[in-house]
């Protein structure tokens, strides 16, 4: 038998003032509670950085173009 691993949680705190806005703005959708948005906004916001680190900082037509300036100012 497999046993699936626990999730576990831990507190974070944020000012009311947020709490609030993020209740008012759950309204109405299909968020449960302030901490149930939170978590998925988190995530997505993981997930972003995530994938951004997997890119190329610079498309190929970024380098030709740092290439075209660094000969020109006289570095290559």
């Amino acid at each position: 038998m497999v046993e699936k691993e626990k999730t576990r949680y831990t507190t974070v705190s944020i000012p009311v003032t947020l709490y609030n806005k993020i209740k008012k703005i759950i309204e109405g959708t299909g968020f449960t509670s302030v901490s149930q948005f939170v978590v998925y906004v988190l995530r997505e916001i993981i997930a972003e950085h995530e994938s951004a680190q997997h890119e190329e900082p610079f498309s190929d037509e970024d380098r030709e173009k740092i290439i075209e300036k660094l000969k020109k100012l006289g570095y290559i």
